[in-house]
């Protein structure tokens, strides 16, 4: 009677409800999904000489790959080097020579990078500085294009190229534009359903974060500058939801830490390796960088590590 009473409180002898039936060896246990993979998301690193920035680089690098589990592979999400427009040549090769000297020194793991606003150096406005600023910033991250995708361990892996000219030639906003939608509508349809996906962009898709990064309602509206959240947000989002392999979408850019949940799609925007630029923190978000574990049914965790490199 104190078993029936028992399964009967917990609402096990709802009408249509039966246990089902165990053959010798069988489990009611669940098993936990396989871990696929372990990814190590850093993005904004902003080195520069003179202030420490490679210093703190090799102690984000070292903490990672010192995890108990470490990570199979890193995603630089952009913004390599601090220089863009405001600075020399020179001093902009200085900086990406200093980047790939920490990175060759004191990182064993595979680095896959997308293109961010700050490692497109141009000498002047024009179209063609910018675009000459893409391709020295693609040789140097030794990229073929700005934007790729690939498979590993049962995951597909799309990386996107967020910066683009404005409509009238200048630099810069958020967007694909129509060659990049074109080819990132054909990679999601030529991969399977049955396969999860995980996007990577240097400036969120969606975010919430991008509304409290300044003072943006000023006259009583909001007000988001096209650079710092995608300008095609909503056909992303709609294209998205047709595919509903495409798990997580994870960037950086705000230097700020977020998470929001659309449509069944998980759209994350981690912190800053810099912090604020290698001075502290941004508002709330001390620097850091993220754990994501991808696991064999799909599903995903990601976690935020702060880290001291002063």
């Amino acid at each position: 009677m104190l078993r029936r009473s028992l399964l009967k409180n917990m609402g096990l002898l709802a009408s249509g409800f039966s246990l089902p039936v165990l053959s010798k060896g069988e489990s009611l246990v669940a098993t936990s999904p396989k871990r696929a993979l372990r990814i190590a998301h850093l993005t904004d690193i902003h080195i520069q000489p003179h202030i420490l920035a490679a210093h703190g680089l090799t102690k984000c690098l070292h903490e990672l790959q010192n995890l108990e589990i470490k990570p199979d592979l890193i995603f630089n999400g952009g913004d390599v080097v601090m220089g863009s427009r405001n600075v020399t040549k020179d001093k902009s090769d200085k900086e990406w020579a200093l980047y790939q000297k920490v990175l060759q020194n004191e990182n064993s793991l595979p680095v896959f990078t997308c293109v961010g606003n700050h490692d497109i150096w141009c000498k002047d406005q024009s179209i063609s500085a910018f675009e000459g600023g893409k391709t020295r910033a693609m040789d140097q991250l030794q990229l073929a294009k700005p934007y790729y995708s690939f498979d590993q361990n049962g995951w597909h892996f799309i990386v996107l190229d967020s910066v683009q000219l404005k409509p009238d030639g200048s630099p810069y906003t958020a967007m694909l534009g129509e060659e990049q939608m074109d080819w990132l509508e054909k990679d999601l349809r030529k991969t399977s359903g049955n396969i999860p996906i995980l996007v990577v962009s240097h400036i969120p898709i969606l975010s919430a974060c991008v509304f409290l990064d300044g003072e943006n309602v000023k006259d009583g509206s909001w007000h988001v500058p096209g650079s710092w959240m995608h300008t095609d947000c909503a056909a992303l989002v709609k294209l998205f939801h047709k595919h509903k392999n495409i798990k997580l979408a994870i960037s950086g850019h705000i230097h700020l830490l977020d998470q929001v949940v659309y449509n069944g799609i998980t759209y994350c925007c981690n912190g800053a390796v810099c912090g604020d630029y290698w001075f502290g923190k941004t508002q709330e978000t001390k620097a850091g960088y993220a754990v994501i574990d991808l696991f064999s049914d799909g599903s995903f965790t990601n976690n935020y590590h702060t880290y001291r490199w002063s």
